[in-house]
């Protein structure tokens, strides 16, 4: 969905576009969308992020096609959620570290060179779970923070040669809110009542919403974006009254002790109410499909 969108919004700009992802018919599905409103060329390239062999090939092969790098979308996400210590096997996790962060730290030391000859930008998607403490997601918020602090440092250490923009999204339209979650035993799979437990009353802002502004503030040169508005303020939080935070995430997403993963206190105030996720939720999480894998987007502006 962030794809897809993304994609688009760079399309409607005039972008020539190099998409990358695991899976080939997500990919031919994205770079036809583009099509139908007017993009003038899109490459398609399925690789793995996680591998820097993979990541250095989208590299080269864009340069070939394009033969310049103006914009480098880094988006690719997968998320454990579990209790950290009812994980039967902490190594089950490592995927998400190296898919989220590495993913984009290789992709970024390829992309470098050829963005400093064009002055172009690195955007980087993080997540506010870099700093809200949300239980349940503690591998996904520590990879998303190591992203975080890693524009920070590179954007001291380039200077003005390359633009970064940090881009810390809330809950999100995405294969994430819609369920799709890496379980405790190390597998994707589509999870709905585990996705009611972590978002609950939570809104979710839609995708296409969402994609408009990253794109927006990217090419306005922005240094940060955070979306949806609402989540600008729990960095405050975070930093003025992390106490209350902490306590509000342990009484609302925390079960009590020996109770189900899944029963806490936002959801059965979520579960009082049927049907109130009509108005807070787009509509494609209510019934969510099965997705496939982790996805990226590479966008080369010209």
């Amino acid at each position: 969905m962030v794809l897809k969108q993304l994609a688009i919004e760079y399309a409607r700009r005039g972008a020539c576009l190099a998409l990358v992802a695991r899976r080939e018919k997500k990919l031919e599905s994205v770079a036809h969308s583009t099509t139908l409103i007017g993009c003038q060329d899109v490459f398609i390239m399925c690789a793995d992020v996680s591998n820097p062999e993979h990541c250095k090939l989208c590299i080269e092969e864009t340069i070939k096609y394009y033969g310049r790098l103006d914009h480098l979308v880094n988006n690719a996400g997968i998320a454990p959620v579990s209790m950290f210590e009812y994980c039967p096997d902490v190594t089950n996790y490592v995927q998400a570290m190296d898919t989220n962060f590495w993913g984009s730290v290789y992709c970024t030391y390829y992309a470098i060179p050829h963005l400093k000859k064009s002055k172009g930008r690195i955007i980087g998607i993080a997540s506010s779970a870099g700093w809200l403490a949300t239980p349940r997601i503690s591998i996904y918020s520590a990879s998303k923070a190591a992203v975080i602090s890693f524009y920070e440092t590179l954007r001291v250490e380039i200077g003005n040669d390359v633009g970064i923009t940090i881009v810390t999204p809330g809950l999100i339209e995405s294969e994430m809110t819609q369920g799709k979650f890496l379980s405790r035993e190390g597998r994707l799979r589509v999870d709905p009542e585990m996705r009611d437990t972590e978002i609950s009353l939570m809104p979710i802002m839609p995708a296409k919403e969402c994609a408009r502004a990253i794109v927006k503030s990217s090419c306005q040169g922005d240094d940060y974006v955070a979306q949806p508005p609402w989540i600008r303020p729990t960095l405050f939080w975070r930093v003025f009254w992390p106490e209350i935070l902490d306590w509000c995430n342990r009484i609302l997403l925390v079960p009590g002790p020996g109770q189900p993963e899944t029963d806490t206190l936002s959801k059965k105030i979520f579960d009082l109410f049927p049907g109130v996720d009509r108005y807070l939720h787009p509509g494609t999480i209510h019934f969510p499909e099965h997705k496939g894998d982790a996805e990226e987007i590479f966008a080369y502006y010209h």
